[in-house]
């Protein structure tokens, strides 16, 4: 059966179609767009009227490559800036309406589970280690071992809510690197205080962006974890936070929704680098959609 699965994140939207034969997945076509949801109204809780647009005009252009590669069934999951909007019924009626596409919306220890599920599909846990998510509006930290889920939590600690919350000058000053650290600090506790490992597995995304980066090619278009030397992945991460917005803007492995944004990632991976004391970092190109389609 071809399934599909969509993640209307924050920041970017993506699809994923594949035949699913037992528990086997098999990609047929995956493709994302940085629709900005959150840009303009994540920090006030509403959808901005632009990024309401946006949405549909991807969702619309999503039905068409589903229908095209004949998905049988579409799951669309909404994540933090839906779940936060108080006119996200607006999106999900016009999205049923016009695509005939159903929107469930999830709390964030819901997505942390979806996470989860994704990146255990490819990834062989030999040894307790943290998921890290980071989404536009919320960020999930699973730590996980081959039994299972041992923490878990989703804190409103995205990038774009973080970009909108402070001014921020081009390239980044020290005082505002350290603002945004310190903002992490306030906003996730003690939570890491329970955390025992030093293995991060990157989920997707912003990690993604990173491994091209370092090697100077796509990322390979498989379900498996591949890990990065750490010597490679700190060097890649201070050089986007300490780089302006034209630099980036140059990068060809630099997707134009991380182009803003980059830094604030970067700042974010260094800071739970540190936080863990990490000695191996791992990306996995797994996520909510895996776990979506596996459910």
């Amino acid at each position: 059966m071809i399934i599909a699965a969509i993640d209307l994140g924050t920041n970017t939207f993506s699809l994923s179609i594949c035949e699913v034969i037992n528990t086997k997945l098999v990609l047929i076509h995956q493709e994302k767009e940085g629709v900005m949801l959150g840009m303009g109204g994540i920090n006030q809780g509403y959808i901005a009227d632009a990024a309401m647009q946006r949405a549909l005009a991807c969702l619309g252009r999503f039905k068409r490559s589903c229908d095209n590669y004949g998905a049988k069934e579409i799951r669309a999951f909404g994540t933090s800036a839906i779940r936060d909007a108080k006119n996200a019924e607006e999106l999900i009626a016009q999205s049923l309406l016009q695509y005939n596409i159903s929107i469930t919306t999830i709390d964030g220890m819901q997505e942390a589970h979806f996470i989860y599920k994704g990146i255990s599909y490819a990834h062989q846990f030999t040894k307790p280690s943290l998921i890290m998510d980071i989404g536009g509006g919320s960020t999930e930290f699973i730590l996980a071992d081959q039994e299972g889920i041992i923490e878990v939590m989703s804190f409103n600690i995205g990038i774009s809510r973080i970009y909108q919350l402070f001014e921020l000058s081009d390239p980044l000053s020290n005082d505002e690197i350290l603002k945004i650290e310190s903002y992490l600090d306030d906003n996730t506790g003690d939570f890491f205080r329970n955390i025992k490992t030093d293995i991060l597995i990157g989920a997707a995304g912003s990690f993604e962006t990173f491994y091209e980066m370092i090697y100077n090619t796509p990322f390979p278009e498989t379900f498996d974890s591949i890990e990065i030397p750490m010597d490679l992945m700190k060097h890649v991460v201070n050089e986007v936070i300490h780089s302006s917005y034209e630099e980036r803007k140059a990068h060809l492995h630099i997707i134009e929704i991380r182009k803003k944004l980059a830094p604030i990632a970067a700042i974010k991976t260094r800071w739970i680098l540190k936080k863990i004391k990490a000695n191996r970092i791992i990306v996995s190109p797994c996520s909510l959609k895996e776990g979506v389609l596996l459910s």
